[in-house]
């Protein structure tokens, strides 16, 4: 038996640090791709980490190997595409929260990353062309169509980071966090009626508050202001968990920016399973 498992990179719009708070999010899949495959054999072989997981998700003798364009540490979430990977492959088709919540364990268990669900409901909730509005105080995932004129590309700070040995959280005053998700949130909800120019603006509110909390860097500070006054850039914020890794920007057209290209909404994760 032969199991491939192909999760697309996660690119969040707005909506950040608010999955472990019950709050609310706009990601979108990207283009960059994660695939695992997974080959019958007599024994489990493969890289010690994806080794690890594959165990961790219960899964069957196997040779396992990973090709993936998604940038390690750069707040597109590479482990959790990784982690999805495993749980389909080894599981096979899983109801889609189901997964999300199996992936969400084995990183918490071998990966030791306190991660939300923000990156595995965008992963597996994904729809070509539209952003996936999550509720996690219901878990409720619904598409969002990309109005045409939000036109987006990456910048990469090239400030990489490990969530899991990132000091964040415990240490973190309640109430700032609390303050910062119901902003957030409501940046999220004012989000789905606006048009570029308006979102621009959401997203420069949003690395203001992100900042507020602790999560950013100062080399992605000096970058993204450096971008928020860049003629034809509407809005700039981090992405991801932070510390680092990539910047969303929001332009008025493609030709802003010129030599980055534009990204695009791709599809979700999906499993494919062949048999000898």
């Amino acid at each position: 038996m032969q199991r491939r498992a192909s999760i697309p990179a996660r690119i969040n719009i707005i909506g950040e640090h608010t999955d472990y708070l019950g709050g609310l999010a706009l990601p979108f899949a990207a283009k960059q791709r994660l695939i695992l495959t997974a080959v019958s054999s007599e024994a489990i072989q493969g890289d010690e980490t994806v080794v690890a997981l594959w165990q961790a998700a219960g899964g069957w003798p196997a040779h396992l190997t990973v090709e993936s364009s998604i940038p390690i540490g750069a707040g597109m979430s590479s482990s959790a595409a990784l982690c999805l990977a495993v749980v389909l492959c080894a599981q096979g088709e899983l109801e889609s929260m189901q997964a999300c919540k199996e992936a969400q364990r084995i990183e918490h268990e071998v990966l030791g990353t306190p991660c939300g669900l923000l990156d595995q409901i965008a992963m597996m909730h994904a729809i070509e062309g539209h952003a996936t509005l999550i509720n996690f105080t219901t878990m409720a995932a619904s598409p969002f169509l990309i109005p045409e004129d939000w036109c987006f590309k990456l910048v990469d700070s090239e400030v990489r980071r490990t969530l899991a040995s990132t000091p964040f959280g415990a240490s973190k005053e309640k109430s700032v966090l609390t303050e910062h998700a119901e902003g957030e949130n409501q940046r999220v909800l004012t989000a789905l009626q606006a048009d570029a120019n308006g979102l621009g603006r959401l997203l420069n509110d949003s690395h203001a508050s992100l900042k507020s909390i602790g999560v950013s860097h100062p080399e992605v500070d000096r970058l993204v202001d450096e971008l928020q006054t860049t003629p034809g850039v509407l809005g700039a914020r981090m992405m991801g968990g932070g510390f680092g890794g990539m910047i969303l920007v929001l332009v008025e057209h493609e030709g802003v920016l010129g030599e980055i290209e534009v990204v695009q909404a791709s599809k979700g994760g999906f499993l494919e399973e062949f048999f000898e």
